[in-house]
C-alpha cells in the first residue's frame, strides 16, 4: 500500500496519467468520426467491434460500439493476466478501458451528423480519405503511447498472446491478429470494403513505423580532432552523455588521431556543433540518424545536464 501511494504522489504518475489519456482522446476521435461512419474495418479490436455491432442491429439487439470496445478489452485484460502474466502493464489495462467511454464522450461533444454533410455516408466523403485519416491520427496516438511504454490494448494483447503460444515473432503476430479481425468484416461489409481494410492494417504498420523512428531518432556522431579532450569534457560534463574514444590512423597521412564517437538527441547534437564553432576548433564530424537504441542510453536516472543553447 505505502508503494502504491508513493507512485500516485510521482509527478510523472500523473504526466503520464494525462499523456496516456490525451493520447487516447484522440485514437477515440480517429474511431468516432472515420472509421465508425463509414463501417471501415482495419486489424483492430474497435474494427472487430464495429462487425458486432453491426450483426447485432441485425438481429434486433441494439448494442453501441463503445460497449462492445470495452466488453472485448476486458476479456483481453483477463486473458492476459491468465495466459502471459503479471507483467502485463496497468498503463495498458487503463488505455484499454478508456476507449470505449472516450468515444461516447465525442459522440456527446461533436456528434459526426452536424459536420457531415448531406447524403454523405462518411466525414470525408470519400473511403480512401477517411481511411487515410483515421490511419494517420491512429499512429501518431500509438506513436504518442508506445514513447511511454504504454499501448492502446486490444490488438496489442491478443498479438502477445499469439506470440507466445504460436511463437510467432511480435510483428507478425500483429499482422496475423490484424488479418483476421479484417476478414470478420464480411460479415458486413462487401469485398471491396474488406480489401481497403486490409490495405489500410498494412499502411497503420507503415505509418506507425515512420512515427516512432521520427520520435526515436538520434544522433550518432564521429569527431575527430586534436582538441578531442575538451569536446570529450563538453559531452560528459554539459551534456551529461557517454562517449567512446577511439585511436585511428588517417589512410592518406599515416598520422594518428583519436575518434570521439558519441549517441545524441538533436538538440544536443546542435548545442555541440554550436560548441565546437564557437570555440574554432578544427574537426572533421560525421553524423546519422539512429532510430534503435537498446541498454543505458535512455536512462532516466542520469545526472542533469546544463543548459547548452
Amino acid at each position: 500500500m505505502k508503494d502504491l501511494l508513493k507512485i500516485l504522489g510521482t509527478f510523472k504518475f500523473w504526466k503520464e496519467l494525462i499523456i496516456m489519456t490525451v493520447a487516447m482522446a484522440i485514437a477515440a476521435a480517429a474511431v468516432y468520426y472515420f472509421l465508425m461512419p463509414s463501417k471501415l474495418v482495419v486489424g483492430s479490436i474497435t474494427g472487430l467491434s464495429i462487425v458486432i455491432s453491426n450483426v447485432c442491429l441485425a438481429a434486433g439487439i441494439n448494442l453501441k460500439v463503445s460497449v462492445v470496445i470495452t466488453i472485448i478489452n476486458a476479456i483481453l485484460i483477463v486473458l492476459a493476466w491468465l495466459l502471459i502474466g503479471q507483467e502485463f502493464g496497468a498503463k495498458t489495462v487503463y488505455t484499454a478501458l478508456i476507449l470505449g467511454p472516450l468515444v461516447d464522450m465525442w459522440e456527446k461533444i461533436l456528434p459526426v451528423e452536424k459536420i457531415m454533410e448531406a447524403g454523405q455516408t462518411s466525414l470525408m466523403g470519400d473511403i480512401w480519405f477517411d481511411l487515410l485519416c483515421f490511419v494517420l491520427i491512429l499512429s501518431l496516438s500509438q506513436t504518442i503511447l508506445f514513447h511511454i511504454n504504454a499501448s492502446t490494448g486490444g490488438l496489442d494483447i491478443l498479438a502477445k498472446i499469439v506470440n507466445k503460444y504460436f511463437h510467432f515473432d511480435i510483428g507478425t503476430s500483429v499482422t496475423v491478429a490484424g488479418g483476421i479481425i479484417c476478414c470478420t468484416a464480411f460479415a458486413i461489409n462487401p469485398f471491396r470494403l474488406v480489401v481497403i481494410g486490409l490495405i489500410g492494417t498494412w499502411i497503420n504498420g507503415i505509418a506507425l513505423d515512420y512515427f516512432t523512428a521520427g520520435m526515436n531518432r538520434r544522433k550518432r556522431v564521429c569527431i575527430i580532432s586534436n582538441d578531442y579532450e575538451k569536446i570529450k569534457d563538453y559531452i560528459v560534463k554539459d551534456l551529461a552523455r557517454g562517449c567512446s574514444l577511439y585511436e585511428v590512423t588517417g589512410g592518406y597521412s599515416g598520422k594518428k588521431s583519436m575518434e570521439i564517437q558519441a549517441l545524441l538527441t538533436k538538440d544536443e547534437f546542435a548545442g555541440l556543433m554550436a560548441y565546437i564553432k564557437n570555440n574554432g576548433m578544427q574537426s572533421f564530424i560525421t553524423a546519422g540518424n539512429v532510430s534503435e537504441i537498446y541498454g543505458t542510453w535512455n536512462e532516466k536516472s542520469r545526472r542533469p545536464k546544463k543548459n547548452f543553447i
